[in-house]
């Protein structure tokens, strides 16, 4: 993984809790007077809120990414042809992260350089940079979330308050809406990836019914075409090209 993916995870698991950076030793708590009314901790009571938080990476890179698009038509892919294990799990989940990280590099490269570098080279604070951070995982967001599916969390949520612009929309409903719509998009995709298996389902089918060879499956007897067709038009290359397509210019 580049620099400017760790950079981005590291700064998005950690906590709104500022460090001063020249201060020595190791102490278990540590509170250090800023100055302006405010205190900060140590570097130890940081690592240590860093790594309590890292049970939320798995949340963060399903929920705020264009991993649950991919890993979902992916699942459906495979109902699709038949094939009830393979490719497996981990290979489905390990290509749906790999192509996430693809999709996602402009993002991680923004949030490095505005947040992650300048809170590294010790010239912002922890809370500003996490506020930076999150500008750009929102304007991914809201570019893919229907706003259909905003409205309806918007109503959900039974806030008094009217947003002037999507700005001002907080993430506990941009989040879900977000998930939504993808989970929307993921499914419409599958539905049309289903279509040319289920002919082909149908026409072993009939033939066999035809044949009188009503004992045999014919999932048996599609399975290899099916598969042939998939190898024959390219699939996987087409396939990953069209759902990474499907995000547009991040």
């Amino acid at each position: 993984m580049s620099k400017q993916g760790v950079g981005v995870i590291l700064l998005m698991l950690m906590s709104n809790m500022g460090f001063a950076a020249n201060v020595a030793g190791v102490p278990a708590l540590t509170l250090v007077d800023n100055g302006d009314g405010s205190q900060s901790y140590t570097v130890t009571i940081q690592v240590l809120a860093l790594m309590t938080m890292l049970s939320f990476l798995p949340a963060i890179i399903m929920m705020m990414t264009s991993f649950t698009r991919i890993i979902v038509v992916f699942s459906i892919l495979r109902q699709a042809m038949g094939l009830q294990q393979t490719p497996s799990n981990q290979i489905l989940v390990g290509l749906a992260l790999f192509l996430s990280l693809f999709i996602m590099t402009p993002v991680f490269e923004d949030v490095y350089e505005n947040a992650a570098k300048p809170y590294m080279d010790e010239k912002i604070e922890a809370g500003v940079a996490l506020d930076l951070a999150i500008v750009p995982f929102r304007r991914f967001m809201l570019s893919q979330t229907r706003e259909t599916d905003m409205a309806i969390f918007l109503d959900l949520s039974k806030s008094a308050k009217n947003y002037a612009s999507l700005e001002e929309i907080p993430m506990n409903i941009i989040i879900p809406a977000f998930v939504t719509s993808e989970l929307k998009t993921a499914f419409q995709i599958g539905f049309l990836l289903f279509i040319p298996f289920l002919i082909i389902d149908l026409v072993v089918a009939s033939v066999l019914m035809a044949m009188g060879m009503m004992m045999l499956s014919p999932l048996i007897v599609s399975l290899p075409f099916k598969i042939m067709l998939f190898v024959f038009v390219d699939g996987w290359a087409m396939i990953i090209g069209t759902v990474a397509a499907s995000f547009g210019p991040v």
